[in-house]
């Protein structure tokens, strides 16, 4: 596959490649560039199912890219229901697949 290398479009700072990052996709390692969409680099990475539904178990992925659906809700660093289309990829972070709903830990209360 050739890649578009040279376009006007591609001197805005906003397409300009950053520093390449690990991340971890249901525990393997995998690669993608600080800043981008999660989604994007799990899809650079060959992935394309990011969650299961609930009731009938059937898998969602990339969809509408812009936040408004539900399709690439996953679990980014231990919290369920990420839009992970619109997440910017950090480096260390661990993304999941989500299974159903996505809980959320609970966390002890001190009364307070």
């Amino acid at each position: 596959m050739d890649l578009i290398t040279e376009h006007p479009v591609l001197d805005v700072e906003y397409f300009k490649r950053r520093e390449k990052v690990e991340f971890t996709f249901d525990g393997m390692r995998m690669e993608g560039y600080a800043g981008a969409p999660v989604a994007m680099a799990l899809h650079a990475n060959g992935v394309r199912v990011y969650r299961e539904t609930p009731l009938m178990k059937r898998a969602r992925g990339f969809f509408c890219a812009i936040g408004k659906c539900s399709s690439c809700f996953m679990v980014v660093n231990g919290i369920p229901n990420v839009r992970t289309c619109v997440t910017p990829l950090e480096a260390g972070m661990a993304v999941e697949t989500q299974h159903g709903r996505g809980l959320l830990p609970i966390v002890p209360h001190d009364g307070n």
